[in-house]
């Protein structure tokens, strides 16, 4: 049964994501820029470990919701808090160039699927 929860989960992931996309609007497509830029670089931390934590609250929460790559992002996520002085911003660059962008339209293909079942299922409540 979709919950009201976990569609809370997908947006912050959904947010995390526009929000280190932000960060970029106007920023040239060069890794030697985000490399000495540190403030980005931090950005793209932080949203990073609030998109792994989201997903794996999903996950705890509902385990029927199907998120592409869901334990490498996870792991990601552990990886930069726990392994942090590990973390290279060719790493970093990846995620933001190659990986991001595909789970964007990932999550956001998601949160439709599982809004219209938490309407239906709400909807069917509602009438009992």
């Amino acid at each position: 049964m979709a919950n009201e929860e976990v569609l809370t989960y997908l947006q912050d992931i959904l947010d995390a994501i526009n929000d280190m996309q932000s960060c970029f609007v106007d920023f040239p497509n060069r890794y030697d820029l985000f490399e000495n830029d540190i403030m980005r670089r931090c950005v793209v931390e932080r949203k990073v470990e609030i998109m792994g934590e989201a997903i794996n609250r999903i996950r705890k929460s509902d385990a029927s919701v199907e998120i592409p790559n869901a334990r490498a992002i996870i792991d990601t996520r552990n990886r930069i808090i726990h392994a942090y002085d590990n973390v290279q911003p060719e790493f970093l660059w990846s995620l933001v160039i190659r990986h991001i962008p595909e789970l964007k339209k990932d999550i956001e293909r998601i949160i439709v699927i599982y809004e219209e079942q938490y309407n239906r299922e709400n909807a069917s409540d509602n009438r009992e």
